[in-house]
């Protein structure tokens, strides 16, 4: 028999994916068959599945904690900002089609059978689900035709468990005021609630728990102490990536408005010997870094524009006269190149636009997506490389007979002669323990080996010991729906 249960939040960023990682994690170590589910994401950070679609890095993540590999059917409606009030719609791993905010607010209702036919499929064979939701069920303008919180809940017969934020303050009315505005189906269906990131001695909101308690009628599961190495695992929301001061090795990474598969910087900001400078709208481009990475875009042009708008483009030339080195990620891959032909339209209207013409290579877009996971070599070197390809586009010319990493048979990527400037549709790649010494070694800023993948279980774990402690794993066991 499945059993599932939801983890809905008295607001966005408090901290459900977290806690669904760790509990997956400790219910795992339990011998529990549990997999993570959620109805409806918002993310550019994707991860690439087994099953050859896409779904939310938090997802993937949580996958992960179980002992999982990730499948389509965790997350099977994603949404992909490309603008302020429009988004790629990927639905069971594979793009549905791009809509206005407005339109997806009258059509997402019809994705419901597509989300429960994911989630029975799941749940065939498991012994728990733990569903994330989206947002808030505070939103309550939002509840009709809602597939993400109490919408799902209702049409799955899933109880909620309430994640309230003390950490920005104001959690009691957090708490409170959802129950207050909840219609009472909605409020009856939650079963209890929990408050996270509390700093301090916890015995001093005891008397908080009880006046939520007492207002709401909902169990309280428990206070959850910060967890301080919740940044040693990967981040789903570009809010919460932080630059972070590590050695003497800098990155400088410029922030762009819809920056996609940032992941890349993970192993990067885990390194001692890496500082990860992230660089916001406003500010320069260090003067002092030794790598200049530009990310992954879910929007390249107009990506590029903002980049010449901050007068990036001036920093990165100043850079590359001073000798350092240049890394383009998929975006900022093709941002690298002469020229972006876009004469379909993809990213919005037919246009063709000028490269910041560092390699001599010309990107073409194209509606078809590639989405692949990817083993490779690093020909300067040998070592094996692991990551995944996201992206639509095909980047060709006289710099890819340059290129610096083989992919089975073909050879991916392009660099300038003397490798000083380089870029490649590769993600994930310095997950790679081996490569990403040896890269850094090739750019003469040499770093210690260190075990990225061995410090993502061990913090995985962690957090499951810390869940255990401060969590009441039993009460949501037993509180934990049948799934029929």
């Amino acid at each position: 028999m499945t059993k599932a249960i939801m983890i809905q939040g008295a607001g966005s960023n408090v901290g459900k994916s977290m806690l669904v990682a760790g509990l997956a994690r400790a219910c795992a170590k339990r011998d529990l068959s549990v997999a993570p589910f959620k109805p409806q994401n918002m993310s550019n950070n994707a991860a690439v599945t087994v099953d050859g679609g896409e779904i939310g890095r938090a997802q993937a993540l949580q996958a992960r904690a179980c002992y999982l590999d990730p499948i389509v059917d965790m997350n099977p409606v994603l949404l992909k900002p490309e603008t302020d009030t429009g988004a790629q719609i990927i639905v069971q791993g594979q793009r549905f089609g791009t809509m206005k905010a407005r339109e997806y607010g009258r059509q997402k209702g019809q994705l419901l059978p597509k989300v429960l036919e994911s989630f029975q499929r799941l749940a065939k064979g498991r012994d728990l689900i733990l569903i994330e939701g989206a947002g808030s069920p505070a939103e309550v303008n939002l509840r009709a035709g809602d597939i993400a919180n109490m919408g799902f809940a209702e049409a799955a017969n899933i109880p909620v468990f309430l994640i309230g934020d003390i950490d920005r303050g104001g959690v009691i009315a957090q708490l409170v005021g959802t129950h207050a505005v909840l219609q009472k189906e909605d409020r009856d269906r939650i079963a209890a609630f929990a408050v996270n990131k509390f700093r301090g001695d916890t015995t001093l909101f005891h008397e908080g728990m009880e006046i939520i308690k007492d207002a709401t009628g909902w169990a309280p599961l428990g206070i959850i102490p910060w967890f301080a190495d919740a940044w040693r695992l990967p981040a789903e929301d570009i809010m919460d990536v932080k630059g972070r001061k590590g050695g003497h090795v800098k990155v400088a990474v410029p922030r762009l408005n819809r920056i996609a598969n940032f992941d890349d910087l993970d192993p990067l900001s885990a390194s001692p010997d890496i500082t990860v400078e992230l660089i916001e709208a406003g500010r320069p481009l260090p003067g002092d870094a030794d790598l200049v990475l530009i990310p992954g875009s879910k929007s390249t042009i107009a990506d590029l524009a903002h980049f010449r708008t901050q007068g990036w483009d001036i920093d990165l030339e100043a850079h590359v006269r001073r000798g350092g080195h240049v890394l383009g990620i998929c975006g900022g891959y093709q941002m690298l190149g002469k020229e972006i032909w876009d004469d379909d339209g993809i990213e919005g209207t037919a246009t063709r636009v000028k490269g910041l013409g560092y390699l001599d290579v010309i990107t073409k877009m194209s509606p078809e997506k590639k989405l692949a996971l990817t083993g490779a070599s690093y020909i300067a070197t040998g070592d094996a490389v692991e990551g995944y390809e996201i992206h639509i586009g095909e980047t060709t010319g006289p710099d890819s007979h340059n290129a610096w990493l083989n992919v089975g048979d073909r050879r991916e990527g392009a660099s300038t002669a003397n490798g000083q400037i380089c870029g490649c549709y590769l993600h994930g790649m310095f997950t790679s323990d081996a490569f990403r010494v040896a890269y850094f070694q090739e750019i003469g800023a040499p770093i210690a080996p260190q075990a990225f993948d061995e410090g993502v279980e061990a913090t995985l774990d962690s957090l499951a010991d810390h869940m255990e402690q401060h969590f009441d794993i039993d009460t949501l066991l037993a509180s934990a729906g049948e799934v029929y």
